[in-house]
């Protein structure tokens, strides 16, 4: 089971291509993070996955139904999507209401809507906050509010728009456990992130872009040791790379263990 992108492109109405044939894999249970400079086409590229958009050339097929063949609701009870700005996405006036919505709205019965609902809360840590309007929290709450919710969908990928944004040490260790347990779960988490540290340390895949295409994908080491990489996409090495690099270290360091043993 995977997301399969094939020789995909894509072309705004006003003519401008934003993703030009880009083949990629994503499969059940993985975890990637997609990074680069803006422009470089990285939400255009996980809004076709998610069916948001569909490519004017090749195909995006969902554990092998294609896009194409679907609607937008469809592909999104497979592929969950959590926009950069929480507000984007939170229409209900609790908290509880917010996350219980999808569930309720397919029909669930109500120990499965409970079960959900708890499921959800405990990844994204917001229990106090059950009877809260989701405006009511601060804008990084928020943001767990609306993870939350599409979590309680039950997806079998979501895609994460920038969770670290904003984000204190709390929060982006809450971050950090939810993909673990997903992970467990075997949910993949697609992430898009400027936080190449965040990266480094809870992806097993990164994917560089840049010029409306993919130019790397590998392990944090085989990217962000890359300097042609790092130079296109206009991506920062990690400061423990940083260090490395500055001290002659051998071998492709990112981890602060790594730099001790080679001092």
């Amino acid at each position: 089971m995977a997301i399969e992108l094939k020789s995909v492109s894509f072309k705004y109405p006003n003519g401008f291509v934003a993703i030009e044939d880009v083949s990629l894999t994503i499969h059940e249970g993985e975890r990637v993070a997609i990074v680069g400079q803006n422009g470089a086409g990285k939400t255009t590229l996980v809004k076709m996955m998610n069916g948001l958009y569909k490519p004017f050339k090749g195909d995006v097929l969902i554990d092998g139904d294609n896009t194409r063949e679907k609607s937008t609701a469809v592909t999104a009870r497979k592929v969950g999507y959590v926009f950069q700005n929480p507000d984007d996405q939170i229409f209900n006036k609790t908290v509880r209401e917010e996350i219980e919505y999808m569930p309720r709205y397919f029909k669930l019965n109500e120990a499965e809507v409970e079960k959900r609902l708890n499921y959800a809360l405990d990844l994204a840590r917001i229990r106090p906050f059950l009877e809260t309007n989701p405006y009511d929290l601060p804008y990084p709450t928020r943001k767990f509010v609306a993870i939350a919710a599409v979590i309680a969908t039950k997806p079998k990928y979501i895609i994460l728009d920038e969770p670290t944004a904003g984000q204190d040490k709390h929060g982006i260790e809450t971050l950090e456990n939810m993909i673990k347990r997903l992970e467990e779960d075997q949910v993949a988490t697609l992430t898009i992130t400027h936080d190449m540290e965040f990266a480094v340390r809870n992806f097993k895949r990164i994917i560089a872009m840049a010029h409306k295409n993919v130019l790397l994908e590998g392990t944090a080491q085989e990217v962000f040791w890359n300097e042609d990489v790092i130079s296109q996409a206009r991506i920062k090495k990690p400061v423990i790379g940083e260090i490395a690099k500055s001290l002659n270290c051998e071998g492709n360091i990112l981890f602060c263990d790594e730099l001790v043993d080679s001092l």
